[in-house]
């Protein structure tokens, strides 16, 4: 049974054009491919990722919140009450009306008691300022990291021969699928696959964003493309695919970074810039570049195959997700030409818990004090 089901997994016609075979991509000659078992690599990579993470938020990012004066702002905590408490953990965190009234009866409060009661729950669970702070420093970091190990084995490949594929994207498919492997290439999927299933395996306990489900996709969808490209050997196309995704990925984090340490100029003008990148490169680059040359330039090699529309279908899930991704961002634009805007729009903000103006005194006195030792806001 299982080698029925091995033998079907790895059925060639699933993964490679016709007339090729899986004997036609082993080394020889001079010639690397890439090969299933690397994929393995992926996994201790991923956690290296996340040990490394740990102790950059523990022993750098933190000191570094505190020299930029981030800190959490005041949270009052929920009354304790058994009657409510069982409501939030077996039924809602955000109760309707009815149920509001209900719950008013069954305590003797009045409606505004109970949903401060939740509002203040419901930000005990919320990771504070430095937690996201810190989140953020670290996807920076590791961005920039696999950025610039791309960039170095690239700049040593183009100083020695510059390859056409970069610049002709007819010449990706030169030759396909027999196409040797570079040595950076090899290193930027590591790290990249590394790297979103780090994210996939950190969303469990990340701040948690509106976006949460489309992450969970977009983390899913990467790693099968990664994968596939990867054994299937559509690796030039797969690198282009992933230099397009990241450089405007850098950008949003740094604003993020910025923006938390209040040093508002320079964030305000990283999220020009990303929004600028981002609508560049996920609307025109990759729909009308990348995916037509995935479309329209292997035809003229060789006949479809499932491996060439299962692809496809993969990169158009990723377009869907950068046309939600464009609306956020074009919604945080708006609130940024047309209104004030605090940090992420994809985040779970803390919500207003103060159930009187003589508590909201009182909490804004504690942020106000903590703030003064902060950087000033006109960074």
């Amino acid at each position: 049974m299982l080698q029925t089901v091995s033998e079907w997994l790895w059925w060639e016609r699933l993964w490679l054009p016709a007339k090729v075979s899986w004997s036609d991509l082993e080394d020889s000659e001079g010639r690397v491919y890439a090969k299933a078992s690397q994929l393995y690599a992926a996994l201790p990579c991923a956690l290296c990722l996340l040990l490394v993470r740990y102790l950059f938020e523990r022993y750098l990012a933190t000191p570094l919140a505190n020299v930029w004066g981030v800190r959490d702002s005041v949270r009052l905590s929920a009354e304790p009450n058994s009657i409510l408490e069982n409501y939030l953990c077996s039924q809602a965190h955000a109760p309707s009306q009815a149920d509001v009234r209900s719950l008013c009866k069954k305590n003797s409060w009045s409606e505004k008691r109970v949903q401060v009661w939740f509002k203040r729950r419901r930000n005990q669970e919320r990771p504070g300022l430095r937690k996201r702070f810190c989140e953020h420093v670290n996807v920076l970091v590791s961005l920039l990291i696999s950025c610039l190990s791309v960039l170095q084995g690239f700049s040593h490949t183009l100083a020695v021969n510059m390859k056409p594929w970069l610049y002709n994207l007819k010449e990706v498919w030169a030759g396909f699928p027999k196409q040797s492997m570079l040595p950076s290439q090899y290193y930027y999927y590591l790290l990249e696959m590394g790297f979103y299933l780090s994210l996939l395996l950190s969303l469990t306990f990340d701040v948690k964003r509106k976006d949460f489900k489309e992450q969970v996709i977009h983390h899913i969808a990467t790693l099968t493309l990664l994968s596939f490209s990867w054994i299937s050997n559509y690796i030039r196309i797969g690198t282009l695919v992933m230099a397009v995704h990241d450089s405007a990925d850098i950008l949003l984090e740094g604003a993020k970074v910025f923006n938390y340490a209040k040093w508002h100029r320079t964030a305000n003008t990283m999220f020009v810039v990303f929004t600028a990148l981002f609508m560049l490169t996920r609307l025109v680059i990759f729909p009308f570049w990348l995916i037509h040359c995935t479309w329209v330039y292997p035809l003229e090699e060789s006949a479809p195959f499932f491996g060439y529309y299962f692809f496809n279908v993969m990169l158009l899930v990723l377009q869907i997700l950068h046309l939600y991704w464009a609306i956020l961002i074009s919604q945080i634009v708006y609130k940024f030409i047309f209104s004030k805007l605090d940090g992420d729009d994809r985040s779970d903000e803390e919500e207003d818990d103060c159930e009187s103006p003589k508590e909201r005194n009182h909490k804004l006195s504690h942020i106000n004090g903590s703030g003064a030792r902060g950087r000033a806001n006109g960074h």
